[in-house]
This record gives C-alpha cells, structure tokens and sequence, in this order.
C-alpha cells in the first residue's frame, strides 16, 4: 500500500498542488462558444480600455463557509478547470449577500442585500441607481459596467433603465466566473475574514467584519488581478472556451 505522504510527493513532483476547489457552474457549448469569441475580440485590449469598466458581482458568506479545507490537487491555471470545480452547496445556519464593484483606480462600497432575494427593481435601487451611476463620472465618458448576467441583473426593465441613464453594458459571456476579476477578490475577501473570526460567529458579527475587511482591500491587488485579464482571455483561446 503507497503511504499519503509518498502521494502527496509524487503529486508535487508532476507539478500538482493541493488548493481549495473554487465553486461555479458547468459550461455549455454555447456557453464556450461565447467564452471563446469575447477572448479573441478582448484579448489584446490594454490597460488604457479596461481602465474605464467597472467589474461588479455579488458573493454569499456563511459563519460556517467552507474552511480550506477540503482540497483539490490541480496544475497552476486549473482553478476553474471542470474536475477541479466544487458543486455549489447550500448555506445552512443563515448567510449574507454582497454586492460590490471594483476598477483600476477605486472599488465600490460594500452593498449588504437584505430581506430577501435580489429583483430586478431591488437590483436597479440598491446597486445600479445607488453606486454604479454615482461612479460613472468617476472613471469617465467612456465608462463600462460589466455585469455577470445574472437574471434579475438582465430584465427588461434593469436594462431599459440603463439606457435611460446613458450606462454601457460590456457584453459579458455567462458562466465566466474565472475571467472576472472580483471573484478573486470573493475569494481573499473570505480568506481575511476567516482568518480574524472564529467558525461559529453571528451572522452580525460575520457582516462587521466582511464590512472592515472589504475597507482594507489592497488596490494594488486589485489593480495586479484587473491587468491578468489579458492572460485569462488567452487561456480561454487556448482551451477552446473552456475553463
């Protein structure tokens, strides 16, 4: 019988490491078919045009997340590779709902969503109204808002309401949680909080510290994950529109 240390070791010598699985959704042909052209129109896009959009997402946070750890032994660039992709779990015990948007020179507030479940009019008065159009100007004549799809986020009426405030939408493919910048920043986020509370906190007190947490965001890190766009846009090609 092979002992878990010589596995561990063999495994490391063919370039693998143990990593916490990143969750997210299965890819459809279509979905990599729109994947792969949004790659190769973007791909050679520099800082000068991804400066001007604002990438924004929401994340759930539990007081029981996922602790690290459960493991998944990948290759560098397999975060979202589908055998290295943890199905999406339920929130037992309660969670909270953030919705946030980060650019080149700033990041949004931390909006909470509560008392229910995100609509396509909630979305247009606590996210679009309340911080995507006040931080239009900010960046310029040439703002983007990107968005991730998300249903309510495409009604008719969220975007006709864009259209009224003169908002552009970049055209996003679906399911492309590995080519948005802030889901790495989801991802620290959790790792921060993790790290100062303890695993059975109260959903207040969770909500206290992911606020603090969120306020000490590195922009320099930020800035570092918006400019790998190009890099995953490539891997995207490569991969012939999959993770």
């Amino acid at each position: 019988m092979i002992s878990a240390p010589t596995v561990r070791r063999r495994l490391k010598e063919r370039g693998l490491s143990a990593k916490t699985p990143a969750t997210g959704p299965r890819l459809t042909v279509g979905h990599r078919r729109a994947r792969l052209e949004f790659a190769h129109q973007y791909v050679n896009r520099g800082d000068n045009e991804w400066k001007n959009v604002l990438f924004t997402d929401e994340s759930r946070f539990s007081p029981r997340s996922p602790d690290g750890r459960e493991k998944v032994w990948r290759r560098p660039g397999e975060r979202y590779s589908q055998c290295c992709i943890s199905p999406r779990t339920g929130y037992n015990g309660g969670s909270i709902m953030i919705w946030a948007g980060i650019s080149l020179e700033a990041h949004t507030d931390l909006m909470f969503v509560e008392n229910g479940a995100m609509t396509a009019l909630r979305y247009i008065l606590e996210c679009v109204e309340s911080h995507v159009v006040p931080y239009a100007p900010f960046i310029g004549e040439h703002f983007l808002f990107m968005d991730d799809n998300a249903r309510p986020h495409m009604a008719r009426i969220v975007v006709r309401y864009l259209e009224q405030v003169g908002i552009r939408l970049l055209p996003w493919p679906g399911n492309s949680p590995d080519l948005n910048p802030i889901e790495h920043v989801w991802h620290f986020l959790g790792k921060r909080v993790r790290r100062r509370q303890p695993r059975r906190e109260t959903l207040n007190g969770l909500r206290v510290a992911l606020q603090e947490e969120w306020a000490q965001i590195p922009q320099d890190y930020i800035v570092t994950l918006i400019q790998s766009i190009p890099n995953r846009l490539r891997d995207v090609i490569r991969a012939r529109g999959r993770y």
